[in-house]
């Protein structure tokens, strides 16, 4: 996650429009206090035939300008979770030997460099010219043209790569281009694209934390956090804190005083109460709601505070609790040991996966109900593929389009449904991105980066979305749950990070639509479970194969009781993701020419490519080490 005060002020820097882009005081505390963070940078090693004499000379221009035109995309197209381009590093000379290679290495060593791609136009010699890092994802773009054998290197370059044990994507044009034609054809710009993005969110996890906000919910396994999963595959360290912190923090005022303050009159002012469904007896009064409020407000700050760290409790002479715990990922456990006694975290929860709070817009803080280290894991996946919020959700029910009639008097047709839909539902929480109040070009329903949510949506998004007190027989201690409805129409993907004793971590993607019901029989539906909870309805794309037969079957295939669900049809991300990482993926309905892993993969199989990926996460091991 970025600094807290970097944040706003690139918002405020690049938002000149914004009418509100002045600094309060606590936003310049942080300003002056936070440095900038320290992204990891994607390296460009244009590789070259080292024959000098003629051979060389003639291609230097052409090989660093294939490079430049690289960078030039990359910086376009891609962005950091603060919303400023990616950077890239180009080897200060073409690649034609074995000391400019390692000259190039030192380089990228020195200049935070966590993706590796190179690119020639021609022949060069390749275990000479390639990188051998074994931490750092690569890929190998051939120019596919015949005046020079750039794909005869790419193959060459590439067996090497198999052959060391030094997994690499291979990119190679559909079709011939002269070699005088610097423009980058769709599927290769596309292949280069996917491969950037997955290897950015490599580097961005390597080195930080998940912190563990209490311990093991409700016997939940996910919740059961294994530090191993996090160092071996994501390069992470897992921190634990008692929820004890919490409360010792609330006790004594450990947060910062004018941001509670600010905080808790915008929930006054924006966050719309609900319907109460307690019944007479379990009702709370007024006045315990109000403290509830003001609770969850501190719970809140306190959360962030712990992950990222305030430089304002240095000034409070809270030193090292001012630093925070370096955590891009964190999980509440809550029920139950805390909510017997205290407010519930799903404000917590809802708010810090939002794009925007009291301090206007900014990227997600991704938090896991319950503690589930797995879905957090899978949130944090998806929120650094897409720079969005992600949707933390039960997999609750499978709804057949017989028993939606039945239930609800109604039949349902819907083109994009099958035999039935899936609900998905949290115990309360869930992004306010998630309404799908936010849209996009054409107008339909979508989840954007924060940099490109209008104030507008943000208003939107409170306004379809009720807190309502939580139900007391569930929650002793109190506390709001999140209540609204996503909007249909939008393509989304739900995935599911297990793991498997003698296996290791395994995927599950399905892409698939988010489903808008008529307002009665969703109300019938909805009212059978608990109706103070965020509800998707949830259509996966069915192919006719394996699990994807029927939406029962997605069902009945899911590893757990939970999933997450990121925005727009990014499966074939998941998948590039984690071969990166090592992590075989046993279910998708993602079509056979949107997959795109290591050029090795496909000496595992070729016939059976999710046996293949199987074994071949097995030969290579975890990311990190083998286990």
């Amino acid at each position: 996650m970025l600094a807290r005060g970097n944040l706003i002020f690139l918002k405020k820097q690049t938002d000149k429009t914004d009418p509100s882009a002045t600094f309060s005081p606590t936003e310049i505390r942080l300003h002056t206090t936070m440095k900038k963070p320290s992204y990891p940078k994607i390296g460009i090693r244009p590789t070259i035939d080292g024959r000098l004499g003629g051979v060389r000379e003639s291609l230097e221009e052409r090989t660093m300008q294939q490079a430049k035109s690289v960078a030039a995309l990359f910086a376009s197209e891609l962005r950091y979770p603060d919303g400023s381009p990616v950077e890239c590093v180009i080897a200060d000379t073409c690649i034609g030997g074995v000391k400019e290679a390692a000259d190039c290495a030192e380089k990228f060593k020195l200049s935070n460099v966590a993706v590796s791609l190179t690119v020639t136009p021609c022949w060069c010699y390749g275990s000479e010219t390639m990188d051998m890092d074994p931490h750092t994802p690569k890929a190998v773009w051939g120019f596919n043209g015949t005046e020079r054998p750039g794909a005869v290197y790419l193959a060459a370059v590439l067996a090497g790569h198999t052959q060391k044990g030094l997994p690499a994507f291979g990119i190679y044009g559909k079709d011939v281009q002269s070699s005088s034609d610097t423009e980058i054809p769709a599927d290769v710009r596309e292949k280069l694209l996917s491969f950037a993005q997955c290897g950015l969110a490599v580097g961005l996890m390597r080195g930080k934390s998940y912190l563990s906000m209490g311990g093991t919910s409700m016997g939940i396994a996910g919740s059961v956090v294994d530090s191993k999963l996090w160092e071996k595959w994501f390069g992470m360290r897992v921190e634990c804190i008692d929820l004890s912190e919490f409360a010792g923090r609330m006790r004594k005022g450990q947060y910062d005083q004018e941001e509670y303050k600010k905080a808790l009159a915008w929930v006054k002012k924006n966050c719309p109460e609900g319907k109460d469904y307690n019944s007479p007896t379990t009702t709370r009064t007024r006045e315990q709601l109000d403290t509830e409020w003001e609770d969850s407000v501190k719970t809140a700050l306190i959360a962030r505070d712990l992950m990222v760290g305030n430089p304002v409790l240095k000034k409070m002479g809270l030193g090292e609790q001012s630093h925070g715990h370096n955590a891009i990922a964190a999980g509440f456990q809550g029920q139950r040991q805390w909510t017997d006694h205290f407010p519930n975290g799903d404000f917590l929860e809802a708010i810090l996966n939002s794009t925007f709070d009291w301090n206007g817009r900014r990227a997600p803080y991704v938090v896991a109900t319950e503690n589930d280290a797995l879905n957090g894991a899978g949130m944090l996946l998806g929120y650094l593929l897409t720079n969005t919020a992600q949707i933390f959700a039960d997999l609750r029910t499978y709804w057949s389009l017989e028993a939606i009639e039945t239930a609800s008097g109604k039949k349902v047709s819907h083109p994009l449904v099958g035999d039935g839909i899936l609900h998905l539902i949290n115990s309360g929480p869930a992004a306010l991105d998630g309404t799908g109040e936010q849209t996009d070009a054409k107008g339909k329903p979508t989840m954007k980066p924060f940099w490109d949510v209008t104030d507008a949506e943000v208003e939107k998004c409170l306004k379809a979305t009720t807190w309502h007190p939580s139900i007391t027989e569930y929650f002793p201690g109190g506390g709001w749950s999140t209540r609204y409805r996503t909007r249909g129409g939008m393509p989304a993907t739900m995935i599911r990070l297990n793991l498997v004793d003698g296996l290791g971590p395994a995927l599950q993607v399905a892409e698939g639509y988010t489903i808008d019901l008529p307002d009665d029989v969703h109300d019938a539906l909805d009212q059978r479970t608990n109706p103070t909870w965020p509800t998707t309805w949830f259509a996966p794309i069915l192919t006719g194969k394996g699990p994807f037969v029927s939406a029962y079957e997605v069902m009945n295939h899911w590893g757990a009781n939970h999933c997450v669900m990121t925005c727009g049809h990014v499966g074939h991300k998941y998948l590039t993701l984690a071969s990166m990482l090592r992590i075989p993926v046993y279910m998708h309905n993602i079509a056979e020419d949107r997959v795109f892993r290591p050029s090795a993969w496909r000496t595992f199989g070729t016939a059976d490519l999710e046996g293949a990926d199987f074994r071949a996460c097995n030969n290579y091991g975890p990311l990190y080490g083998k286990v």
